[in-house]
């Protein structure tokens, strides 16, 4: 009786609102008709008591601004609030509204585009983490295009039944069906409304499969099963499996053909959350300004509060500073790239001697031996673009048996070496463009072979077409080589810091392998990604943060599986702690970009380590508590605060709260002329740090490269019983007058001599004169 009385009170309050909301609604003329999807964030702290259930008061608050009740999702663990469509008049006056926190436009994020397992040392690891188990009970979920089921990387042989804690489901369509799921892909789903809503109807049906390979790619990073002779064309031929090959996969596909937007991944972040999944992987990415308007961000806080741990990518805008500008929460694991110990070496030979290294992969069958024929395009052709090997423009009589010349330029070297096989080309060199000389090379499956050239042998090549009457060449694969020295590099793509929104907070966090990656493929796309390209592959080699986040992501279900006590922080710290900057020399990792030592902008912590990440002695933790006072460090509303946390919290007023409190595994000192005299030369840093190891004396030890700034640790030598936590506070004072830059880097280690806790430092200067932070040159 009392639950039908609550009811009835219910729904007459909603006939009452409507009634006096829509009456105003209806007064106001209307300026604007088209409609636009917002993703509305509601108070759930001032939902009305007689609303036993949220659906019913979302509908109630969109009822009352609109009659058509366009509502795409309702949402309960992600957000609290909706998705829907809303006219401009309608969004002022939800806007109006106490209950609304804040209504973000619908924004579209996008993908951040088997030699791993042992340059990781993960062949290593079976002496912690037991055949028997080794992650089965970990369930990791991927928010990306969907997955291909058949893919032998998602063969379910020799696992156990699916653990009990798991709630999701296998989404059933035309094309995906009941027995594509199974022991090891656990779970499908796929989100769509929020993408046609804004881009329009989807190409196909709408189901979990991937139509775009890079979903199944990253899974198969991350938790793929080990699939004998993987390769693509023969190249990277061995053993193929993922990062913790025996975790459970569940896919949550929300990204399509143009993106993937907001209110379809939140509607995917609130069930991740409701199937009980443990570690969530998100190889996307979009430019933020701040926290609570980035759903990538709130939707992880979300999970987070679930003890989900969130890996993501840092971005793919590299080697710029400060390009890393998505995925910078503090409370996310940000992953940067960085190379493997493998290359793809190919080589040109001129007629003349001469021989330029490269690095291809390509289908066709290699060419002769001997010399054959070699023709610049702009030679091919009278026709405009012919240098370039534009559609069209070469001259089949001129170009068939010869090895072709082609400049950079309008298309992509796929498209070009399609026009130069098509006129019966048997091969293709293309000459870069000024400014390549030093990046690496992110390889493409070319239909020939083909050679992509830096500028200095581009010149030789030219130089060599020009001058020899009639010029031969040859282009020769070496196949695949291992144990590619210096490795790890960072790669030239990998987005960089300072943290463009809070530079006190370093971001990336650490980088893995993320370039020329063998993983699984999807059969209804070739390897090209190019609509002609009608080759269908098992596995494809692919580059990006995208591929470096499931690294970790998989790294993650391990530690989670062995230490399933430990806390996202603590996971994250212990990654970020053992990481390693250094090579076995104890040169600093090379930076791609310039061919130089990289700092901690471009690689965080370093590269994982996940053998000593097992085992990192102490941890630097979080609590919830501790992301609420950095918000209101950030100086936050209660509202803003609310958005992001999804609880109301008031800051206090006699609290000092400070972003430099925050307990992160690494510094960023900002020195800011703004905080005064005092602020400008002083800056305060505290930490604690958790004992996860025996009981033990731990120092600390600082080494800088800069002179300008003392640093000091207080105390110094930390004691701990098992399990114990301890604080201190880092000091850094900046002597004579203040640089026009950042003068450099630094980094404090703790170590009881078994374990060594190491922490980057990075300092940074705000001038008066200049309203960015610069940065070391």
């Amino acid at each position: 009786m009392e639950m039908f009385l609550k009811l009835f009170l219910a729904t007459l309050f909603v006939f009452l609102l409507v009634q006096c909301d829509v009456s105003l609604a209806k007064e106001e003329k209307r300026s604007n008709n088209q409609k636009s999807t917002y993703i509305v964030h509601v108070a759930k702290s001032e939902m009305p008591t007689i609303f036993n259930h949220y659906e019913i008061l979302y509908k109630s608050i969109l009822t009352s601004v609109s009659n058509s009740q366009e509502m795409l999702y309702t949402y309960e663990r992600a957000i609290h609030g909706f998705s829907a469509r809303l006219t401009d008049e309608e969004v002022q006056l939800l806007r109006s509204r106490s209950d609304i926190l804040q209504l973000m436009p619908e924004q579209m994020y996008r993908p951040l585009t088997t030699r791993t397992p042992h340059f990781l040392g993960l062949d290593k690891i079976t002496e912690v983490v037991p055949e028997s188990n080794g992650g089965s009970d970990i369930i990791v979920g991927f928010l990306d295009t969907g997955v291909w089921p058949e893919s032998k990387s998602f063969d379910d042989a020799g696992l156990g039944p699916i653990p009990s804690k798991w709630k999701g489901k296998c989404e059933l369509s035309v094309d995906f069906n009941a027995s594509n799921c199974n022991r090891k892909l656990i779970g499908a789903r796929s989100y769509a409304k929020g993408y046609e809503a804004t881009m329009g109807p989807i190409n196909g049906t709408k189901s979990p499969r991937d139509t775009d390979g890079h979903g199944s790619h990253t899974a198969s990073i991350a938790a793929g099963s080990a699939v004998e002779g993987a390769n693509l064309f023969g190249y990277a031929s061995g053993k193929a499996r993922g990062m913790a090959f025996r975790a459970r996969i569940a896919v949550y596909k929300a990204c399509w053909e143009k993106g993937c937007a907001a209110s379809d991944m939140l509607a995917a972040m609130d069930a991740v959350i409701s199937d009980n999944v443990d570690v969530l992987s998100i190889s996307l990415g979009a430019e933020t300004s701040s926290y609570d308007r980035d759903s990538i961000a709130i939707g992880s806080f979300a999970a987070l509060d679930h003890g989900i741990v969130v890996s993501s990518a840092a971005g793919n805008d590299g080697p710029a500073p400060s390009s890393i500008n998505s995925n910078i929460a503090p409370w996310l694991i940000t992953v940067g790239a960085g190379t493997l110990d493998r290359d793809f070496p190919a080589y040109v030979a001129l007629g003349n001697g001469h021989r330029y290294y490269v690095e291809s992969i390509y289908s066709a069958k290699s060419l002769p031996h001997t010399l054959i024929p070699f023709i610049h395009a702009r030679n091919a052709s009278r026709k405009e673009g012919a240098e370039m090997c534009l559609k069209n423009s070469l001259d089949p009589k001129r170009v068939r048996g010869k090895i072709v010349y082609c400049e950079f330029g309008t298309t992509s070297t796929i498209e070009k070496e399609l026009v130069v096989k098509s006129v019966g080309g048997v091969g293709m060199v293309l000459g870069s463009v000024e400014g390549d000389e030093e990046e690496e090379v992110v390889l493409e499956p070319h239909f020939l072979p083909t050679a992509i050239v830096g500028v200095k042998a581009k010149m030789g090549i030219e130089k060599y077409l020009s001058s020899e009457r009639k010029p031969m060449a040859r282009i020769v694969s070496e196949g695949t080589k291992v144990g590619i020295k210096p490795s790890p590099i960072v790669a030239d793509f990998s987005s960089r810091g300072p943290n463009v929104i809070r530079p006190e907070i370093l971001k990336p966090d650490l980088i893995a392998p993320g370039v020329n990656i063998l993983a699984a493929w999807t059969r209804l796309k070739g390897p090209s990604e190019l609509d002609e390209d009608h080759r269908h592959v098992d596995f494809n080699i692919l580059s990006g943060t995208s591929m470096s986040c499931p690294h970790v992501s998989g790294i993650v279900a391990l530690m989670k599986s062995v230490r399933p006590n430990w806390s996202p922080a603590a996971i994250r710290s212990a990654l970020m702690t053992t990481a390693y900057s250094t090579y076995t020399n104890d040169k600093k990792l090379l930076d791609s970009a310039t061919n130089k030592s990289s700092t901690p902008f471009d690689f965080g912590a370093g590269h994982v380590n996940p053998v000593a990440a097992l085992n990192p002695g102490l941890v630097y933790d979080l609590v919830m508590s501790d992301y609420l006072d950095f918000l209101c460090a950030l100086k936050y509303s209660t509202r803003r605060i609310e958005t992001v946390v999804k609880r109301k919290f008031q800051c206090k007023a006699h609290n000092h709260y400070s972003v430099t409190n925050l307990n992160y595994p690494s510094f960023s000192v900002v020195f800011n002329p703004s905080r005064g005299r005092k602020g400008a030369r002083i800056v305060k840093h505290k930490r604690s740090l958790t004992n996860v190891g025996p009981a033990g004396t731990y120092k600390a030890s600082v080494t800088s490269e800069i002179s300008s700034v003392k640093i000091k640790v207080e105390p110094d030598v930390l004691r701990f019983h098992e399990h114990e936590k301890k604080s201190y506070t880092v000091t850094f004072t900046a002597s004579g007058p203040a640089p026009s830059s950042a003068s450099g880097f630094a980094h404090l280690e703790w170590s009881d001599g078994k374990h060594v806790v190491r922490s980057p430092i990075s300092i940074l200067f705000y001038t008066k004169h200049h309203t960015k932070l610069q940065q070391p040159s």
